[in-house]
């Protein structure tokens, strides 16, 4: 059966469709050994020989995988850097399937990424972007009051709120946590704004995406869930509201809990 050149290329898990498509305008995909440009040519996955990038797409489907991964920070969100610095792939060590990440994650950041070699999820996750929460917990210069969280979280089109301080309970605390929830990429307006009210953004951390956390897996680490779970994504980005509010408190207090693992660990590095 004739199906587009891009979802055969993300079915096989060479790439998500939206890199296929890059593939295809390049000129380096190749259908009987000859080079395919149009995005709406078709081909037979059983019948046809198929390229690109220079591999060779299996007509059998292999393992579909999906994967929550703790980002360090200074690590770029991609499986290959051309600067040569870190990348996922220095976390995913082992792992027998070729995965690509789904969204991105900046570099300074840490957090939850997710990855996968199943090109029609990753295709309607991207399509969806916009709507799918994601959940930070940031820490700025100096402290928020309850009045600025709620006037700066209406001013950027947030929701933002107080999480439990590290380092309160010890009286240290100088620089806060506040939680972040946000259906579109409102990082930059968040930063920009917080460094006009003199509280800058000093670190960054994704601890929730759609109806996925980052609870439990250390920082460097991964764990791979069930296709069913990894669907809940693709759900939730059409609109499956309720369910994001139902587990809200779960979601926030979960992370805190490994946030402040995180905290601990980098405090103890800090003094050795």
């Amino acid at each position: 059966m004739e199906e587009r050149l891009q979802k055969i290329i993300a079915r096989a898990g060479i790439a998500s469709r939206r890199h296929a498509e890059l593939l295809i305008l390049s000129g380096q995909v190749r259908v009987n050994g000859q080079v395919v440009r149009e995005l709406g040519s078709k081909a037979d996955a059983a019948r046809d020989r198929i390229e690109a990038a220079g591999r060779v797409v299996e007509a059998k489907e292999g393992r579909r995988v999906y994967i929550l991964l703790n980002k360090p920070p200074e690590v770029v969100s991609a499986m290959a850097d051309p600067e040569g610095r870190p990348t996922l792939r220095n976390c995913l060590r082992g792992l027998p399937e070729r995965v690509f990440p789904v969204g991105n994650l900046e570099y300074a950041a840490s957090g939850l990424v997710f990855l996968t070699n199943d090109g029609e999820l990753a295709a309607a996750m991207l399509k969806n972007w916009a709507k799918l929460e994601q959940v930070y917990h940031v820490k700025v210069k100096g402290m928020l009051t309850r009045a600025d969280l709620e006037r700066l979280g209406k001013e950027i089109g947030v929701r933002m709120q107080t999480v439990r301080q590290p380092d309160a309970t010890r009286g240290r605390a100088a620089n806060f946590w506040y939680e972040a929830r946000m259906r579109d990429s409102k990082k930059e307006e968040l930063r920009r704004v917080l460094f006009k009210e003199k509280h800058p953004l000093e670190k960054l951390m994704r601890v929730g995406l759609g109806a996925l956390t980052v609870e439990g897996i250390p920082r460097g680490r991964y764990r791979m869930i069930e296709q069913k779970e990894a669907e809940k994504l693709g759900k939730f980005a059409k609109g499956d509201e309720g369910r994001g509010e139902k587990r809200k408190g779960n979601l926030t207090q979960s992370s805190q809990r490994t946030r402040r693992r995180e905290e601990k660990a980098d405090s103890s590095l800090r003094s050795e």
